[in-house]
């Protein structure tokens, strides 16, 4: 007998496949719209709810979802993607808003929620699915070149020490909120902002 989850996974397949296409403009919004819900869910019901939760979330059938993601591991990696181009693609509009230390600081609060977004999806990657093994070098391709532009800016303004790799500020950070994530949100945060202000000890003012 299939099981509950298959036959909803193969009847959301059919749908998709009679499903017309929409115009691109709503497709992409459709699309944005359903990997926000997905990460809502997966926060709040883990990896493993149901794909139909997702879909009501986002408003769509079932088959939309299907349709974009014919598995599960897809959909995950698919979140997993979009919250680490958010994160990248903060960091030249705080450089554009900000001074560079109060833009660097500002974007690892900002690596503080990517973190927190990774703790929900934490089973399905650590689950030795090899459709997961590119996401430690996307991780590294998009955050490690956005966070060097930001501590090169505040290190050139005299803001913080020159010295420091942009990896191991990551390793650092991402250590002290997976921690201090337990005592909630606001410690992870202040447990960051205090790694930063450590940045400025040996600085250089220009």
């Amino acid at each position: 007998m299939m099981s509950d989850e298959r036959k909803e996974q193969e009847d959301g397949r059919r749908a998709g496949e009679r499903a017309e296409k929409p115009v691109r403009a709503d497709a992409k919004r459709n699309l944005d719209g359903l990997l926000q819900a997905a990460m809502a869910v997966f926060a709040t019901s883990g990896v493993d709810a149901p794909v139909r939760e997702i879909a009501e979330k986002a408003g769509v059938g079932i088959g939309t979802v299907y349709r974009h993601f014919p598995e599960r591991s897809d959909l995950v990696v698919a979140v997993f993607r979009r919250e680490i181009d958010a994160c990248a693609d903060a960091a030249p509009i705080l450089a554009a808003e900000h001074a560079p230390g109060e833009a660097l600081a500002r974007w690892m609060q900002r690596f503080v929620d990517f973190i927190a977004a990774k703790r929900g999806l934490a089973a399905a990657l650590h689950s030795g699915n090899p459709a997961f093994d590119p996401l430690p070098a996307y991780f590294q391709q998009r955050l490690h070149p956005a966070l060097r532009s930001l501590l090169d800016a505040a290190a050139a303004a005299g803001e913080v020490r020159t010295d420091i790799a942009a990896e191991d500020l990551l390793n650092a950070a991402a250590s002290l909120s997976m921690h201090a994530y337990a005592q909630g949100p606001e410690h992870a945060r202040l447990m960051v902002s205090l790694l930063v202000d450590g940045l400025r000890y040996g600085a250089v003012p220009r």
